[in-house]
């Protein structure tokens, strides 16, 4: 990372998961990297990572549902962006104190390799350790439920958060496809869990340096805080 400038570097993790457990196609979700990414772009250095590395899967019903919006459409053509997933870091090549911060876009994808990879784990782990900030969005905060602070315990613990509900991944049809329900999991790593008044609608949460979105409508606004604690 050779870069002149004084801007920090930010770390956004994708899943490397294509399918979820009963087989439907499934990635990270589009509107919760797009949003996010040209909010952050003016303000920060972005590398990508994965677990596997380069062209993370994206969930290619995201792409379809998200056609007219115009940050998803421009980050499906973006050379930059393109070049960024193109040479998209393992995670094991991921040195944490390299970053000033992570950032957990969502799709069921995250849900399914993120949260049990160890080179994830302490990469979270050790941001959070450090009080840079660990941000993430609708699934993306399974990403983080076993990532511990100094004294080994979740960081979710004792800490309000939220991530998509229940209520939502049910209502979605989604329920057998992950390997737990993200709200009944932070609640039991002891996490404060809370949710917007109906379901779909934007939430945010920062307690200290965790900032924990609900679902896509959240994506903007997790990056918004994101820069805040940053600037």
């Amino acid at each position: 990372m050779t870069h002149t400038d004084d801007k920090k570097h930010i770390l956004f993790i994708y899943t490397s998961v294509s399918k979820t457990l009963l087989g439907k196609q499934t990635g990270w979700y589009l509107p919760e990297a797009a949003q996010p990414y040209y909010i952050l772009l003016p303000h920060f250095h972005i590398t990508f990572a994965a677990p596997a590395g380069p062209n993370p899967p994206v969930a290619e019903g995201s792409v379809e549902r998200y056609k007219e919006d115009e940050d998803c459409a421009k980050f499906l053509v973006d050379p930059t962006v393109k070049e960024k997933f193109d040479t998209c870091l393992k995670l094991s090549e991921v040195n944490p104190a390299d970053y000033a911060g992570v950032f957990y876009p969502g799709g069921h994808g995250p849900a399914i390799d993120l949260p049990f990879d160890e080179d994830n784990i302490k990469i979270a782990s050790e941001l959070f350790r450090a009080k840079k900030p660990v941000a993430s969005v609708c699934h993306g905060p399974a990403a983080i439920v076993n990532a511990t602070d100094a004294e080994g315990q979740p960081i979710v613990k004792g800490r309000t958060v939220t991530g998509l509900s229940n209520e939502e991944e049910i209502l979605g049809g989604k329920e057998k496809d992950v390997p737990f329900l993200l709200e009944t999991k932070l609640i039991e790593q002891g996490g404060n869990y809370v949710k917007a008044d109906a379901p779909f609608e934007p939430k945010v949460v920062v307690d200290g340096h965790l900032i924990t979105g609900q679902n896509p409508k959240s994506s903007k606004l997790v990056a918004e805080e994101l820069v805040k604690l940053l600037s």
